[in-house]
């Protein structure tokens, strides 16, 4: 019963932190840490474990926007980081995930603090992605849309714009599966990636998958991370 709880409690969140987030990319504003989830007492590592789930798209508003983060969500961001480095069998999704944050962490506090600690290290190995199959491609893609970012130079990021009609037909599996949070997480892939087919129809896919999706707070920051992509890609 106590591990049926703490499940629910960090479903719930998740939940919440997404909604925030979703919030602030619509509205140009700070992500608001619900509640004020402080970094210190009794739900911290709720908190800390929710944003370990969210990854780097906790700050994605502020990278987007090219502004601070409010003091209370860049200390849990920071805490997470700190509390969850990846262990030597970590799957590289979980390795790729904890890297973004490093680098989302250094792109927004260094400037800040000035301090070379946060520096994310060198990009880890991307090689589970060589000659993979389009399926595996797009869930693989989808677990790691954090890193779907105008600008990105990565790995990862490369295999995508490497392969846009596979990633394109893995948006189309995911939708006629169902899977929202993975038809979401490719279709924020695919705004940045050149190649796409027009007869993709990407945008009112999307509107689909939100309107199927999008009482899940988690596919719905997919879906308005894809839209706020497009329009930060017009200013670049």
């Amino acid at each position: 019963m106590e591990q049926s709880g703490t499940s629910a409690l960090l479903q719930g969140a998740v939940q919440d932190l997404s909604s925030d987030v979703v919030s602030a990319l619509r509205g140009g504003d700070h992500v608001r840490v619900s509640g004020g989830a402080a970094v210190d007492g009794p739900e911290s590592s709720i908190a800390v474990a929710a944003v370990r789930v969210i990854g780097a798209d906790l700050l994605l508003p502020h990278v987007l926007s090219r502004t601070p983060p409010a003091p209370e969500a860049l200390g849990l961001f920071r805490q997470t980081v700190e509390a969850y480095p990846p262990r030597a069998d970590a799957a590289p999704t979980v390795v790729w995930s904890h890297w973004a944050m490093s680098r989302t962490l250094h792109r927004l506090d260094a400037p800040r603090s000035g301090s070379p600690a946060d520096e994310p290290g060198a990009e880890p190995d991307a090689g589970w992605l060589d000659g993979t199959t389009w399926q595996f491609l797009t869930h693989q893609l989808a677990v790691l849309a954090p890193l779907a970012v105008p600008g990105e130079d990565c790995v990862v990021a490369r295999a995508a714009r490497r392969r846009p009609v596979d990633v394109a037909r893995g948006f189309v599996r995911a939708v006629r599966r169902r899977d929202w949070q993975q038809a979401a997480g490719a279709g924020r892939w695919l705004t940045l990636l050149d190649g796409v087919p027009d007869t993709l129809g990407l945008e009112s896919g999307l509107d689909f998958v939100e309107l199927m999706g999008g009482s899940d707070p988690r596919v719905a920051l997919q879906v308005e991370a894809a839209r706020a992509l497009r329009w930060a890609g017009a200013l670049v």
